[in-house]
């Protein structure tokens, strides 16, 4: 069975073209409907490709915003190969404000490499890892905290065991040029795009550029000039590279107890903030009971030195729940 998504551009046409993939969906306001998930392409003959996503979580903006953007003004007279601008991967997720999509609740993050017979969001990864993935070199995918989570700004590649593709992950992950960067460990990498990615040999660059649901000018800046610094480190525009006002600091989380999580219920009170130095033993965090008054809290400790690079955003906090992330410094 092949997959029913189909693009309303020509890949193989020279130009730049603003269109959609049509994704068949019956419901019940539409029984013969489609979703139209917007993109933009990009061509100027031969040479690398490259494919530019945001909203992988559909609660996250940075990524749109800057893309919408390059949509919006990228000349294709100062590019060399072929460029997917996709602001809103996860598109249902996107218009509901959500982290997974509203329409299956499936994590676009979670489901690679999808399937040409399943729900929606394993059909949109499934069309990214059989049409569109084999066409470039490059992957750049913009995430943010969303509204659960915030950090600083940073980009990221992985460890990989093919070395040479990791040196090209980092040296594009460097050339990004957020205030931060790093080798990310996962939670959970299984059925990431990412991993996907990575394992079809693609040059892979991560984010993660803020949080809380929203948006910054600060973080839509760091995202904009990272679009633009990718492209030009891979060879697709020809432009310079955009220095940011400082250069980027380079972090490592590959130290033991770098993610603290929380064992209970109750309402957060966060005692350090985004970036503060800190040390085994120093007080993080702690939870009141939601419940009633008079009882303790419990307090939570850092397990290791260095800085807190992430921290969960709501006030209200339940067992199982991200608190915070530590990272050292590696280089300034």
């Amino acid at each position: 069975m092949a997959n029913p998504i189909s693009a309303t551009i020509d890949f193989e046409r020279n130009g730049l073209q603003h269109g959609f993939l049509q994704i068949p969906h019956s419901r019940n306001d539409s029984a013969w409907g489609s979703i139209m998930l917007p993109l933009s392409y990009a061509r100027n003959g031969d040479g690398p490709g490259a494919i530019l996503t945001g909203a992988n979580h559909g609660d996250e903006y940075e990524g749109p915003i800057a893309l919408q953007h390059l949509a919006n003004t990228i000349d294709v007279d100062r590019i060399r190969g072929h460029v997917f601008i996709i602001p809103m991967m996860n598109y249902p997720a996107f218009l509901a404000a959500t982290r997974v999509s509203p329409i299956d609740q499936l994590n676009m993050n979670r489901i690679f490499p999808g399937s040409e017979s399943g729900s929606i969001t394993l059909l949109i990864a499934d069309y990214f890892t059989r049409e569109l993935l084999p066409r470039c070199e490059y992957v750049l995918d913009i995430h943010s905290g969303g509204k659960t989570l915030e950090f600083l700004p940073f980009a990221a590649y992985h460890e990989l065991e093919d070395k040479n593709q990791q040196a090209a992950c980092e040296a594009a992950t460097r050339d990004f040029a957020a205030p931060y960067f790093l080798s990310l460990l996962e939670i959970d990498a299984g059925g990431m795009y990412d991993t996907q990615a990575e394992a079809m040999g693609k040059v892979f660059v991560s984010t993660e550029l803020g949080g809380g649901g929203s948006s910054t000018a600060h973080t839509a800046e760091i995202a904009r000039r990272g679009v633009h610094n990718f492209l030009v480190h891979a060879g697709i525009l020809d432009a310079d590279r955009i220095e940011p006002a400082e250069a980027s600091i380079k972090l490592d989380m590959q130290q033991a107890n770098a993610y603290v999580f929380s064992e209970h219920n109750g309402l957060l009170e966060p005692c350090v903030n985004l970036g503060d130095a800190v040390q085994s033993g120093d007080l993080l965090a702690r939870i009141y009971s939601s419940e009633r008054t008079g009882t303790a809290p419990v307090e939570y400790r850092a397990a290791s030195d260095g800085i807190i690079m992430g921290r969960h955003y709501p006030s209200l906090v339940k067992i199982g729940d991200f608190m915070n992330v530590i990272a050292s410094i590696v280089q300034e």
